[in-house]
Parts: C-alpha cells; structure tokens; sequence
C-alpha cells in the first residue's frame, strides 16, 4: 500500500512532547515520536516539521510582561524542542536539519526557503523554529505558511484531542467528533482547530489538513497511508 501524501508538514504541540510530566522533556515521547517519523521517511515521504514550545513557555507570567518579548521567549522555547528531536531523530539515523526563523548560526541554520526544499529533496527531514519570527504569530500560523512555502500535501496537526469535535469534549461527553469538515464551519463554528490566521492561510491555499490524536506516534504513520483517523479539514 502506498501513502497517501508524498510531502507533509507535521506540526507538534510542545506539550505533546513532555509526556505525563507536563513539562520539559520526556525522551520516550521523543523517541516513539522519531520512530513513527523514521518509517514515513523509510516510505519515501518528505517530511517538514513545526514543533511549538509550550512545554517551557507559554504566553506571558504576567499581563506585566511585553507581549513582543514574550513572543520571542517563547521562540527560543521551539528552538530547544527543535534541537531535542533532530538530535532523537539522527540517533536512529534519520538525516535532519534544523533550521530557524531568527538567524542562530551557531546551532541552527537559517530559514531559507530554497534551502529547505532542496533538504527535503535530499531525503533529509527539516525541522523549523523560532515560528514565523515575528511576535503576535503562532506556531500553527508557522506550520500553515511553510507548508504553503514546501508545496506540502498535507498538514498532519497531531494534538492531545484525537479529531476535530462540535464542542470541548473534555467538557462534554456527548461531543461529536467530525470525520470531515470544511474550513469555513471551522470559522464559522470557532471550533478552535488552529488560529483564525492558520485556517484562513490553509483555506486560501488549498491545504487539507488532518486533525489526530498523539497518544499513540503510530498516528503519524496511519495519517500518512490516508487511514481513517481522527478529523479531515478541507476546503
């Protein structure tokens, strides 16, 4: 059986990757995580990934605080997410490049579009940091505009909700979870998917999206091959 999507965007949440200790690290989640990644790429799948940093920082500690700095605080906090899965995902001997929004030679290299395409078809994965570089954006903005810059098929969102649903259904047990939906009820509905920003730029551009729980990395896998899982978001 092939895949589905030949070129992917994964986006990560940071919290997914500290595991049950909410914070930081946990390097079984990383390796499950870079294992799952391995075998898209054993498939021939190109793969870009966004990973977001709120297992170190989260908005602002206090409504004291300037919202740029913190923006660019928590920029850093995706750099050492960033750093941490190339580093699991080249142990198991995945070529990987880590490049980011804001220039840090000395750990990372540059977001250069062209670059990263040319990594891409090199069978290397990228992973990019530091978000879009610019405060006031999210990493979910991030995934969509370099998966529009990539050509990528598809983004894979991988959450800690194992699809898109009408309501919170940690709050409501009686929530229904869609197994397709269009972009605009997404909007239309709040339904809180990504940011309006991040759907408005997958809506414009043409990019499904799939929407799948990460408790189990082998999600990676499935979502690639086109299972049925979780929630499609398409125009």
């Amino acid at each position: 059986m092939l895949p589905k999507y030949k070129r992917v965007l994964l986006k990560l949440s940071g919290e997914a990757l500290a595991g049950e200790k909410g914070f930081g690290l946990d390097q079984e989640v990383l390796d499950n995580i870079a294992k799952a990644i391995k075998q898209c790429t054993e498939l021939g799948i190109k793969m870009g990934i966004v990973v977001g940093g709120g297992n170190f920082w989260r908005g602002r500690s206090g409504a004291e605080m300037d919202r740029t700095r913190a923006d660019h605080m928590g920029m850093m906090a995706t750099v050492i997410n960033s750093l941490a899965l190339c580093d699991t995902l080249e142990r198991l001997g995945v070529p990987t490049r880590v490049q980011t929004a804001i220039e840090m030679r000395a750990v990372a290299e540059p977001y250069i579009r062209g670059k990263a395409v040319s990594h891409l078809n090199k069978n290397r994965v990228v992973i990019f940091g530091c978000g879009t570089g610019n405060p006031f954006f999210t990493t979910d903005t991030t995934a969509a505009l370099r998966a529009a810059e990539i050509n990528a098929d598809v983004i894979l969102l991988a959450k800690k909700v194992d699809g898109v649903y009408d309501s919170d259904p940690n709050i409501n047990p009686d929530a229904k979870r869609f197994d397709e939906i269009f972009y605009k009820d997404v909007i239309n509905l709040d339904l809180g998917v990504m940011d309006t920003t991040a759907t408005s730029l997958c809506m414009d551009n043409n990019i499904p999206l799939v929407v799948f729980g990460l408790d189990n990395p082998e999600n990676i896998v499935k979502a690639v091959m086109g299972e049925k899982i979780g929630t499609v978001v398409c125009k």
